[in-house]
């Protein structure tokens, strides 16, 4: 609490003459009387009058009076002893929103931190978005961030979607539908991320009955049949777990651990199992004294009844991400039934119900809250990563959805830190999980000390060592299997800088060919001339114009004319001038992601080329005879001419070749021999047999040039057994 929000003067607040304490917030009161001081007990009363004026005449769709609402909140926030900054901030959750008050107001009456909350709270509504999606998207970012400064923001806006939740039958079904969406979608897995277990439970419930209300009525009555008929076997088992403890000199409680709808639903639907296969399992949780007394309850449980293989999970050795500990186990109980239990600690058990907020509920094991918090800390931080790393709201909240739903999977790194990824994460996750300079910078790895493709899966306790170089780059293709949300954004914000600045770069060039018909190169282009083009086009930077004419947004011709006449403007009425050819653009074919070699007809230095404007894309470059750019012969403003930079021997280029030869023993051997003798690489290969007493090699070789090219296809041809050899054109046939 600042001291500002403390020893600040107020402003006195008496009750206002059309309102009184209602029942709900006496309540209230009374609760957090219990732990707050009786000055802050004051300006939580202060608010809640505030709160009341600033809602008076407005009504819920239930038609209650609003002020319910933030009361209900206020209660469910006390529960978790905040602070009355917070309580202040969910009693005025709405007002910016829904009346005229501002947060200057909130901030002079209550103070700057409350100000600072409930702005964080209030969504984006005087903001035009394309799309209501883009708006949602859009608020979540602003809410997500806000948390990232004030954890706080989370915990409250997590009460309010609570008591929405549970009072949305008023609403009408498409629209509780959509919120119920939205809350298995965002706001469970949050609240699952932060260890709020009995929130998410809830969360989850109040969904699934809003979601699919005959699927839940249908299972609740199912389940209500069913316990009638297992009673039996739970009493018995409990029974059993009680009397053996306390032989093995254990004192711990015992609880049965009913199933949740959804979560039965969810695994009927996932596993396709039927509702009895399902309803199979009986639950236990053993709560015990200290870690020691967890394992000897595991060797107790397992010397009654005969663990299941594989079904061992020790969260308290390696703790979930959101700092869940505990030791589950499977057991074949009475009668062959499977029974699931948890054994944990009393911290444990208050931290797996309430996550963070034990930061302020219980506070006996500060190591433990410490490693929560650091754990709860690292993600929020990797929050802002991803906002700086994504560009719109959409792709950010995509992001964030990836990680919201963790995984099992736990690696080590070569120092034997141990790292939590998703199901389905590679090394490329690890990389950028370590560190993103390591992921930025990665070129292969080792899994296990073996030198393993970085698209591989990682598996529980793979030790994992990442290779880097200097001057490698993020891969395009590593979006195709990089599953956490840090290490697709980082790839993408990566992608996008290095292709804006090859864009521009290119669109300098291609505008500068453009300009030469008409007499003028780009430095002669004067200031005028360029702020009358981009103030006609409302753009503000010259780089942006470069930019959207390298990636084929705009066409070179068209604004060299613009830019032509502006000049012509500026000084009159000119000379005429005579016409100078275009010229060509040179290409090396290293370029990157602006210039892009055609994979229809595979390019080599030496062939006659032409470039190709796609939008979005930018320049594409393919040789003069491919089919595919035969239609675009017409449309002379989406085509540029191109050649070959002279003296381009460092880099290798992909060419198809197709070989006929006899069916003959060792003919493969023998023809790939030809190919290395011409120092040629020799990427892939496969095989076409063709009526009988022949077949067709299909190379794709690593060649300089067309020269080379040359070269490596005269020495196959000496291999006595070929019949036939030519190049693969554009449309897979050979030349």
């Amino acid at each position: 609490m600042e001291a500002s929000d403390i020893g600040a003067p107020r402003p006195i607040f008496s009750p206002p003459t059309s309102s009184v304490l209602s029942l709900d917030f006496q309540q209230l009161k009374a609760k957090i009387q219990t732990y707050l001081r009786p000055e802050d007990v004051g300006r939580v009363e202060a608010a809640y009058y505030f709160s009341a004026d600033a809602h008076a005449g407005q009504f819920r769709v239930s038609g209650e009076p609003y002020v319910s609402h933030p009361v209900a909140v206020a209660s469910l926030v006390a529960d978790w002893h905040l602070d009355a900054q917070a309580l202040i901030a969910a009693l005025l959750h709405d007002v910016m929103e829904d009346t005229h008050i501002s947060k200057a107001e909130i901030a002079e009456r209550f103070g700057k931190v409350s100000a600072e909350l409930v702005d964080g709270l209030s969504k984006l509504d005087k903001i035009e978005f394309r799309s209501h999606e883009e708006a949602q998207a859009e608020n979540f970012r602003k809410m997500l961030l806000a948390m990232a400064s004030d954890l706080r923001v989370i915990l409250i806006k997590l009460a309010d979607r609570l008591h929405n939740m549970r009072t949305l039958g008023h609403m009408r079904p498409a629209k509780r539908r959509r919120i119920a969406n939205e809350t298995l979608e965002i706001y469970a897995p949050i609240a699952n991320r932060l260890g709020l277990n009995d929130l998410f439970r809830e969360l989850q419930e109040l969904s699934f009955s809003n979601k699919y209300p005959l699927r839940y009525q249908v299972l609740a009555r199912a389940i209500r049949a069913a316990r009638g008929n297992r009673r039996e076997v739970v009493g018995k088992v409990r029974e059993a777990i009680e009397a053996r403890l306390p032989q093995w000199g254990i004192t711990a409680e015992v609880q049965g651990r009913e199933k949740h709808l959804y979560g039965i639903y969810r695994k009927m639907v996932e596993k396709r199992l039927s509702f009895s296969q399902v309803l199979d399992i009986y639950g236990f949780r053993v709560i015990v004294r200290d870690v020691p007394g967890c394992y000897l309850a595991l060797g107790a449980l397992h010397s009654m009844y005969k663990p299941v293989p594989g079904k061992f999970k020790d969260y308290i050795a390696i703790p979930k991400a959101n700092g869940y500990q505990s030791l589950h186990t499977t057991l074949i109980g009475p009668f062959g039934t499977p029974v699931e239990v948890q054994i944990r600690t009393r911290e444990m058990h208050h931290i797996a119900d309430s996550g963070v907020a034990s930061h302020w509920l219980y506070k006996e094991d500060e190591k433990t809250l410490t490693e929560l918090q650091q754990k709860t800390h690292s993600w929020l931080q990797s929050l802002l990563e991803l906002q700086s790393a994504s560009g719109e709201a959409t792709e950010f909240l995509e992001h964030v959805k990836i990680d919201l739903f963790p995984g099992e999977v736990y690696v080590f790194s070569p120092k034997g830190t141990i790292f939590s990824l998703p199901k389905g994460s590679t090394p490329v996750d690890f990389a950028y999980a370590v560190h993103t300079d390591i992921g930025n910078r990665c070129v292969a790895c080792r899994i296990n000390g073996d030198l393993m493709p970085l698209r591989s899966e990682l598996r529980n306790g793979d030790q994992v060592e990442i290779i880097t170089a200097a001057h490698a780059n993020p891969n395009p293709a590593w979006l195709s299997y990089a599953r956490t949300g840090k290490a697709r954004a980082q790839i993408r914000h990566f992608m996008k800088n290095a292709q804006q600045d090859e864009s521009v770069a290119l669109g300098e060039r291609l505008l500068n060919q453009a300009l030469r018909p008409h007499g003028l190169m780009l430095g002669q282009i004067s200031t005028f001339a360029w702020d009358r083009f981009l103030r006609d086009r409302g753009v503000r930077h010259k780089k942006d114009i470069f930019a959207d004419l390298g990636l084929g947004k705009r066409l070179p011709a068209i604004v060299a004319r613009r830019l032509a006449q502006a000049q012509d403007m500026e000084s009159g009425r000119p000379d005429v001038v005579k016409p100078k050819p275009a010229g060509a653009i040179t290409i090396r074919g290293s370029e990157g992601i602006a210039v892009q070699l055609a994979r229809c007809c595979h390019p080599i230095p030496g062939d006659p080329i032409i470039g190709t404007l796609r939008k979005g894309q930018g320049l594409e470059v393919h040789t003069h005879d491919c089919p595919s750019v035969a239609k675009l012969r017409g449309d002379r403003g989406r085509w540029v001419d191109v050649e070959w930079e002279a003296g381009n021997d460092d880099r290798l280029f992909d060419v198809g070749i197709r070989v006929l030869t006899r069916n003959a023993r060792g003919v493969l051997a023998r023809v790939a021999s030809a190919i290395a003798e011409e120092d040629c690489n020799i990427q892939s290969v496969h095989m076409d047999n063709e009526q009988g007493a022949y077949t067709a090699l299909n190379f794709t070789l690593q060649v300089r040039d067309r020269m080379h090219l040359a070269r490596v296809m005269r020495g196959v041809r000496r291999v006595p057994d070929v019949v036939r050899i030519g190049r693969v054109k554009g449309d897979g046939r050979a030349a």
